[in-house]
């Protein structure tokens, strides 16, 4: 399966992600240890590699990291400010 790059990135949530996580300040093994309570299987790397643009985002993990962050998915993706 090719994973398609838009900008130069993997995803398009990664920046708003690191926004809200260090708006709770919250560590990003934090961020990970809340996203594995919450059934997604994720280590701090890839919350780093997410940040960076570098990691895919599944449609599935998205409402998990709005829940953990305390925002809503359409903020994640820049659809509303």
């Amino acid at each position: 399966m090719k994973i398609y790059d838009f900008n130069g990135k993997k995803n398009i949530s990664g920046d708003r992600i690191r926004t809200a996580r260090l708006a709770l300040r919250m560590s990003q093994a934090d961020l990970a240890a809340r996203l594995q309570v919450e059934g997604v299987v994720i280590e701090r790397d890839s919350v780093s590699r997410v940040e960076l643009g570098t990691r895919f985002v599944p449609d599935y993990e998205l409402p998990v990291f709005a829940r953990v962050l305390h925002v809503s998915v359409d903020w994640l993706l820049g659809l509303e400010k």
